[in-house]
């Protein structure tokens, strides 16, 4: 099992390959369909640095933040999967959730030098495993709000990288 810490400094993604199980630890940002064209629209305008929202390295995980917890929901919601491609280009190296992505998703991956890896949708274990929560932008969007979370050995399964994957 290969380990990652986030925001990752290292080109783990050269390493990593479809089926790779991986662990990752750190700070990464929580996401879905609401807010994702809102950070893509921020990115556009430069003004990420408005929230301090730094994307160089980092992971969105497609879900929602909830008192319960955190699962992944399904990365081929047309929010969320046409983010994937700008969000890489922005510097997002890994993509986490659920779900097929199409073969354009793959290789916009690849492209932007990301990966897509999927978790089980295990909330209670998931939650055992978040350290911090923190809102990062637009509260007005509740448990779909941007959050910056501090994780510790969430597990997953790469699907897709440089240009291949599971489905």
């Amino acid at each position: 099992m290969k380990q990652i810490v986030f925001p990752a400094v290292d080109d783990f993604v050269s390493d990593i390959k479809v089926g790779d199980v991986i662990s990752i630890s750190g700070i990464i940002f929580a996401g879905r369909d609401a807010v994702l064209p809102k950070i893509i629209k921020l990115y556009k305008e430069n003004r990420l640095h408005e929230y301090g929202i730094d994307l160089k390295g980092s992971v969105i995980f497609h879900t929602a933040v909830s008192p319960a917890g955190v699962g992944p929901t399904s990365s081929n919601k047309l929010e969320i999967e046409s983010s994937i491609p700008v969000l890489s280009e922005a510097g997002v190296r890994l993509h986490l959730g659920k779900g097929a992505i199409s073969k354009e998703t793959v290789e916009s991956l690849d492209k932007y030098g990301s990966v897509f890896a999927v978790i089980p949708p295990v909330t209670a274990l998931l939650e055992d495993h978040t350290v911090e929560r923190e809102l990062v932008a637009f509260p007005e969007l509740g448990m779909e709000a941007l959050w910056r979370l501090k994780v510790k050995d969430y597990q997953a399964i790469i699907a897709a990288a440089h240009g291949k994957s599971i489905y």
